[in-house]
C-alpha cells in the first residue's frame, strides 16, 4: 500500500481509496485538500476507523463493478473531534459543535484523517470508550440490536448465536444476556471461557451441533441468529426453532429467503431496519457509557495499512473488533 499517513500537510487529509475493483493490494493513501462542511455536515479529525466485512466487500467486487463508482472509499465508522460546522448541524443528541467528541456512522469514507459527514451520523463518544472501541461500537452494534429486535429476543427466552465470538456475535450477546435472555453461542472451543466470561453459554460448532445444543439447552431455543452464513447455521436454526419468523440471517440472504426465515442487511430482498439501526444508535452509547457493553478491540493497524487490515479481516478468524489508527 502506498502513501504516507503520518507527515500530511496543514490543511490536506490522507484518505484510504481503492482505484479499480479488486483485492487488498488495490488500497492506497491519497492525499486532498480537507474539506469544509456544508448544510446540515460536520468535519471530524479521525482519531480511530472501525474496519468490517462489508468495507472490503465495497471494492471487492462483490456489489458489481459499475466505473462510476470509482474510486471507492472504504469505511463507514470512525470516532473523533469535531474541526467545522455547517450551518444547522445537529445529530441525533442535539447541536454538533467544535471540538465535540463524536462517534461517525453511518459514514462513508471513514478510513481518513479528516471526514466531512452528515451530523446526522454523529452521537457523543462515551468518555468510558477510547478512540479504538468507540470506532468499533455502531456498525456491529446496531447490527446486533436488529437481529434481536428482529428475532423479538426478550426476558427468559434462549437465542442461539451463530458466529458468537465474531464482531457482531460479541455484541448480541452481550445485548441478550442484557436484556434477560438466556445466549448460546456457538465458537471454536478456545473461545469458550471468553464466551463464560460474558455470560454466554458456548457450544462448538460442527457435527452433531445441533445435539449439543440440546443438551445444554434441554428446554428448548426459542430464536436463533445466523452471523456467519453458513449452510450447519441455517439447518441447525430451522431444526430447534419451532418459529421461522424468529430466526434471522445476515450472512446467507440467498438462502435464508429460499427457507423462508428473516433476511436483514443491505442484499437484495433483505430488511435493512434503517429506523431500528438508526435508534440504536444512541442506546448503544448508553450502554457503552454505563459498561453494560463492552467494545473488544483485538487489533489496531496504522492508516497507511488498511490492506493488511482486511487481510486479516478476511482471514475469517478475528473475535471483535479491528481497528485503523490514522
Amino acid at each position: 500500500m502506498t502513501g504516507a499517513v503520518g507527515d500530511v500537510a496543514a490543511g490536506m487529509a490522507a484518505n484510504v481509496i481503492a482505484a479499480a475493483f479488486g483485492g487488498p493490494d488495490l488500497l492506497t493513501v491519497i492525499e486532498e485538500p480537507a474539506a469544509e462542511p456544508g448544510p446540515g455536515q460536520a468535519r471530524i479529525a479521525v482519531h480511530a476507523a472501525g474496519v468490517n466485512p462489508v468495507d472490503y466487500k465495497s471494492y471487492s467486487g462483490a456489489f458489481g463493478t459499475d466505473p462510476a463508482r470509482l474510486p471507492v472509499r472504504p469505511g463507514l465508522e470512525a470516532a473523533g473531534v469535531v474541526t467545522a460546522v455547517g450551518p444547522e448541524a445537529a445529530g441525533p443528541a442535539g447541536p454538533v459543535a467544535v471540538g465535540d467528541e463524536v462517534i461517525a456512522f453511518r459514514a462513508p469514507g471513514a478510513y481518513a484523517t479528516e471526514l466531512v459527514t452528515l451530523a446526522a451520523a454523529l452521537v457523543p463518544k462515551p468518555a468510558a470508550l477510547d478512540w479504538a472501541q468507540a470506532a468499533g461500537l455502531m456498525l456491529t452494534g446496531v447490527t446486533a440490536w436488529h437481529t434481536l429486535a428482529a428475532t423479538d429476543v426478550h426476558e427468559g427466552d434462549t437465542v442461539l448465536i451463530h458466529g458468537g465470538a465474531g464482531g457482531v456475535g460479541l455484541m448480541a450477546v452481550q445485548l441478550a444476556t442484557g436484556r434477560g435472555a438466556t445466549a448460546v453461542a456457538t465458537a471454536s472451543p478456545a473461545r469458550h471461557g471468553f464466551l463464560r466470561d460474558l455470560g454466554a453459554v458456548p457450544v462448538a460448532y460442527g457435527p452433531g451441533l445441533a445435539g449439543r445444543v440440546r443438551a445444554a439447552m434441554p428446554g428448548g431455543v426459542d430464536a436463533a441468529l445466523d452471523l456467519i452464513g453458513t449452510d450447519e447455521a441455517i439447518d441447525v436454526s430451522l431444526e430447534l426453532v419451532a418459529d421461522r419468523a424468529r430466526i434471522a440471517t445476515i450472512a446467507a440472504p440467498a438462502h435464508g429467503l429460499e427457507v423462508g426465515i428473516k433476511v436483514l442487511g443491505g442484499a437484495p430482498g433483505a430488511d435493512p431496519g434503517t429506523q431500528i439501526r438508526e435508534a440504536a444508535r444512541l442506546e448503544l452509547a448508553r450502554l457503552a457509557q454505563d459498561r453494560a457493553l463492552r467494545v473488544f478491540v483485538t487489533q489496531t493497524f496504522p492508516l497507511a495499512e488498511a490492506a493488511d487490515a482486511h487481510r486479516a479481516s478476511m482471514d475469517g478468524h478475528t473475535t471483535g473488533k479491528i481497528v485503523l489508527l490514522p
